[in-house]
Parts: structure tokens; C-alpha cells; sequence
């Protein structure tokens, strides 16, 4: 169940951030407010790599991989939309191939994360946070630069009423920075 249940919630955060990307332009991936900050593409550069680090070889290597470079995740590597939706997938890839590939039994088994044991469903939780934090600054990220024309993700303003008796599934319908490219803001 808790295996299901972190899946469809990585799924949700990932698709939050795709409803988002979808909204912005190509420029507005990489605009950066100031020299310390982290453009959309430096955060997906950053989540991917965390991804690859943490869920490839679980059981045999630390999560914190000795060939992952993350101060490199925060110099700007990916220049075109293409090259980031790539990058963006191979990470959700890598996450997911290995939770669908986990039993209820695994969830108890020890991980190293930094040289520090978590049991799976610990490390699992961990990631589930942080990745959901940096699914909230592209989705804040892409808001402050659409403004008036952005397309909610959730219920509109003034009008939970109406969506008081919805299904979940009914509420979250809407494109996916992974669907048909061809109407994408340039």
C-alpha cells in the first residue's frame, strides 16, 4: 500500500510541475531573478541528478553516488526545451523503474543515503519531500512569470463549491509537459 501510494504521489507532484511547464515559454526556463537563483531548467537539472543518484542501485551503492556532480546541477548544462524534457524524463524514470520493482518486504531493508542507513520506505519519504519541494518552486517559478493568464491546477478561486463532490481523478485532468509538443508556448 505504501509502495502504491508514494507512486501515485511522485506521479502527482510530477504532473503538477508538467502543468506548469506547459504554461510558460521556452526564455521563461531558463530567466533567473538574480545570479544566485535557480532557473526551472537548473531545478529539473538538479532533480534529475538527485533522481539518478538516489534510486539507481539501491541496495548495492550509497544514494549519494560517487560519480554524481551536484554543484555541477547548478551551472546551466540544458539550453532547449527538448534537452530538458529529456532530462526531466530520464530522472522520473529512474525513480520509478526501481519503486515498481520494489516489494512490501523491501520497505524494511536498509539504505545508505550519505553515508547515513534509512530503512527504504524512510529514504522513500525523504525523497517524496524533497522532490515535491522543487515541484513547488517550478510551479511558483512558471506562476510569477504567466501571471493573468495562467491556468490553475486546482480549484479556481471562489469556486470550491462547485468542486466540493469531484473525484480526485476529476479534478486533475489537464495536459502534461510530456504531451504533444506542438502547442507549447515559444
Amino acid at each position: 500500500m505504501i509502495l502504491k501510494y508514494s507512486i501515485e504521489q511522485f506521479t502527482y507532484y510530477k504532473e503538477v510541475a508538467e502543468k506548469s511547464i506547459i504554461q510558460v515559454s521556452d526564455d521563461t526556463l531558463f530567466h533567473r531573478f538574480h545570479d544566485d537563483d535557480n532557473s526551472i531548467a537548473m531545478i529539473i537539472q538538479h532533480m534529475a541528478g538527485n533522481m539518478a543518484s538516489r534510486w539507481t542501485n539501491i541496495f548495492e551503492e550509497d544514494g549519494e553516488k560517487e560519480w554524481l556532480q551536484r554543484d555541477k546541477e547548478f551551472v546551466p548544462h540544458l539550453f532547449t526545451r527538448p534537452e530538458i524534457r529529456e532530462e526531466w524524463e530520464r530522472g522520473w524514470n529512474i525513480l520509478f523503474n526501481t519503486l515498481q520493482k520494489l516489494t512490501d518486504a523491501d520497505l524494511q531493508r536498509i539504505i545508505n543515503i550519505r553515508n547515513k542507513p534509512h530503512t527504504v520506505s524512510d529514504a522513500i519519504l525523504r525523497q517524496l519531500c524533497h522532490y515535491s519541494y522543487h515541484c513547488g518552486q517550478i510551479v511558483y517559478k512558471c506562476k510569477q512569470n504567466v501571471l493573468e493568464e495562467w491556468s490553475t491546477l486546482s480549484i479556481p478561486k471562489n469556486r470550491s463549491q462547485g468542486y466540493q463532490f469531484k473525484s480526485f481523478e476529476e479534478i486533475e485532468k489537464g495536459k502534461h509537459f510530456t504531451d504533444d509538443l506542438t502547442d507549447l508556448p515559444h
